[in-house]
């Protein structure tokens, strides 16, 4: 039996040809995410812009973080790379090549910086480069169970002030889709 057999019976259980497109371009089995999986919009979500393969290493990453904290009660420190992984995957960012400054990626004409919160950061705030090029900031909240969330505000609506840095306060961003 080939790893795509299981198009064919998707089609014989009645899945839509739309369902069975989605399974194809992530490359995932929906008898291995349980028997809840029509109704789990949450996997599907994860992939509309990304990369399949991108999507796959993604996931592996965050299992292989997930494994290496249950054996030893430590995190791997990858948060940034994960944050960034997430949001390519999530929201479609187009990312720079590594160590561009002023900006991590683009969203359609906008530049967007992304920052990341840990689930070890004792407060829920970033700090952002006043001096970078972007016209966006991106949050990525990650839970101590490995959940991630992630939150847009606009450059101008960043406090004014004279130091290098700005900071935000998740909490003070309103969740995505009612940025204004």
């Amino acid at each position: 039996m080939s790893d795509w057999d299981f198009l064919h019976d998707m089609h014989h259980a009645g899945y839509s040809p739309e369902q069975i497109a989605d399974a194809a371009g992530c490359g995932y089995n929906p008898w291995e995410w349980g028997p809840d999986f029509e109704e789990d919009d949450e996997f599907s979500a994860s992939c509309p812009e990304g990369d399949p393969e991108l999507v796959l290493i993604f996931e592996n990453l965050v299992d292989s973080a997930k494994s290496y904290h249950e054996l030893t009660g430590r995190y791997l420190q990858i948060w940034g790379e994960l944050g960034e992984l997430y949001a390519e995957v999530q929201y479609g960012i187009k990312r720079h090549k590594p160590h561009t400054r002023g900006s991590d990626g683009k969203l359609g004409n906008d530049f967007v910086e992304i920052k990341t919160i840990s689930p070890e950061k004792d407060g829920e705030q970033v700090q952002v480069k006043r001096a970078g090029n972007f016209n966006r900031l991106l949050v990525i909240k990650i839970s101590e169970q490995f959940e991630f969330e992630g939150r847009f505000i606009k450059r101008k609506q960043l406090s004014k002030g004279e130091g290098a840095y700005a900071r935000v306060s998740w909490s003070k961003i309103p969740p995505t889709g009612d940025e204004s």
